[in-house]
């Protein structure tokens, strides 16, 4: 089957974001049930990882290099593992059930394996796009 490549033209269509986007806007409507004492601890953490993961995806890829891009993919990453060490101080506090828990690790998995495939992506893209150049003299030319 031949499947037609899906064209890029910002951070948006990138469907790894995209999937970091859906799990940043529903982790904002989990914690709205959490208890008050934990507004400025674990809520605010999960926010933050929550929306590190798509703030880094669209950064990196604002970036002229693939080294830079990649970079920011893999904190993008790192964030996503963190959520999921929240989730699970969640689960622990009582705060979100087994199958919560156990759903958002699917899913969160599931964004981790894309921004792994981005990462491939892009390096091979940086491999296909070594550039050379012709072997220029840079001795001075006194011949005036």
């Amino acid at each position: 089957m031949n499947k037609k490549k899906k064209e890029i033209n910002s951070f948006e269509d990138l469907e790894v974001w995209q999937v970091g986007r859906t799990i940043r806007k529903d982790i904002f409507e989990l914690v709205k049930k959490f208890p008050d004492l934990e507004k400025y601890r674990l809520i605010d953490q999960m926010i933050r990882s929550s929306r590190s993961i798509c703030d880094n995806i669209s950064e990196g890829y604002g970036r002229f290099h693939y080294q830079e891009n990649i970079q920011f993919c893999r904190v993008s990453r790192g964030s996503a593992y963190e959520l999921i060490n929240h989730l699970l101080t969640a689960y622990d506090c009582l705060y979100i059930s087994d199958t919560e828990l156990n759903d958002y690790r699917k899913r969160i998995t599931r964004c981790i394996r894309l921004i792994n495939g981005y990462i491939g992506y892009l390096h091979r893209a940086k491999s296909a796009s070594s550039t050379s150049e012709e072997p220029i003299s840079y001795t001075p030319n006194y011949t005036q």
